[in-house]
């Protein structure tokens, strides 16, 4: 499995259905994208997902805070 975002393969089951495993949310240790396993492949899917959300690891550390905290107003 690999993370739709980024595509790293360091993804781990967050959680499950709390009745008949009806669905699973998985967490992606890198990017800390989540999502069901029972969305669309829209969402799911590294090549279906939306390019313009798509993050590369290798930037991470180039990127500013999310969001930037502005200065404090007096």
């Amino acid at each position: 499995m690999k993370c739709p975002r980024c595509e790293s393969k360091k993804i781990s089951l967050l959680t499950k259905a709390p009745v008949d495993d009806a669905w699973e949310v998985y967490i992606c240790e890198t990017c800390t994208l989540s999502w069901r396993n029972t969305e669309g492949s829209n969402v799911t899917d590294p090549e279906k997902y939306d390019k313009r959300f798509k993050l590369n690891p290798a930037e991470f550390k180039e990127l500013d805070q999310i969001p930037p905290i502005p200065e404090l107003k007096k």
